[in-house]
């Protein structure tokens, strides 16, 4: 079975990440996508401290999709230089997983 992640971006907007959640989704780039939000964001950014409101993206792919789908958020993606993550799923729901990596196309239907 394929190894899976969990890959977190945020928005200015509930607009805009659903754009991309639905882009990266609809491209199979990601089994699924959801939007959190809004949250409060506290970070540094260009020398100062600030706060905002943004909504989080949570992307389930498979390592061997992630470049695909991190070179299609930066593409799409509203700000220059956006937080993509991936963070290994160390265990889950054999079922579940599997899932994922035939939606992405790393397992066979």
């Amino acid at each position: 079975m394929a190894d899976c992640v969990m890959v977190y971006t945020a928005t200015e907007s509930r607009e805009a990440a659903v754009a991309l959640g639905k882009g990266a989704t609809e491209a199979r780039l990601a089994a699924g996508a959801q939007v959190v939000g809004p949250v409060t964001s506290l970070f540094w950014h260009l020398g100062e401290f600030g706060e905002g409101e943004e909504w989080q993206l949570l992307f389930r792919t498979t390592s061997d999709r992630y470049p695909d789908l991190e070179a299609h958020l930066l593409a799409n993606h509203p700000w220059k230089n956006p937080e993509v993550v991936a963070v290994p799923v160390a265990a889950g729901a054999s079922g579940y997983l599997g899932w994922v990596a035939r939606t992405v196309g790393d397992a066979a239907d």
